[in-house]
């Protein structure tokens, strides 16, 4: 029983012997390279599909698009992070190394945007706020960021690392 598949380009179709299954070729319409799908076997199950849900892809596309916005205005960001303002007093000094931690928790999270687990990483920094703000500076001057931080292009971290101390 041939093959019968449809032409990505033309959208014609186009019936194909059980042997070509898996292979590539040339639509007999367009001359479009296509690939043969594999013939169905008999005991295959049928894949169940779900139509898209369009509210939600709204949703995703809106999400994104403030993503590209809000990198696109930290990348057009002139001024360096947290130069210059004075930190203010607050509760209990933590842990240095567990700050670090959980600031760079936070700007990981905004890279990937994750805002929520960010926000509640921020809110967790707030009452150690000093320490967190003299923590940012001397993050915002180092040359390496975090190895974590790597990969995040440099003007974008320090949107996030002004954000933050904004924030504070």
């Amino acid at each position: 029983m041939p093959i019968s598949f449809h032409c990505e380009a033309c959208k014609k179709k186009i019936k194909a012997p059980d042997e070509a299954g898996g292979k590539w070729g040339a639509c007999p319409y367009c001359k479009h390279r296509c690939y043969i799908p594999m013939p169905k076997s008999d005991d295959e199950p049928e894949l169940k599909l779900a139509p898209i849900d369009d509210e939600q892809e709204q949703q995703y596309t809106q999400m994104m698009r403030e993503t590209h916005n809000l990198t696109q205005n930290i990348l057009h960001e002139t001024k360096t992070p947290v130069e210059g303002i004075a930190p203010s007093g607050d509760a209990e000094p933590v842990p240095e190394k567990e700050l670090i931690r959980r600031i760079v928790m936070y700007l990981r999270q905004m890279a990937e945007g994750r805002l929520e687990e960010a926000d509640s990483v921020a809110s967790q920094l707030l009452s150690q706020s000093e320490q967190v703000k003299d923590l940012l500076k001397r993050m915002a001057r180092t040359e390496r960021p975090e190895p974590e931080l790597a990969d995040i292009a440099p003007k974008v971290l320090q949107g996030f690392m002004k954000g933050l101390y904004a924030r504070l």
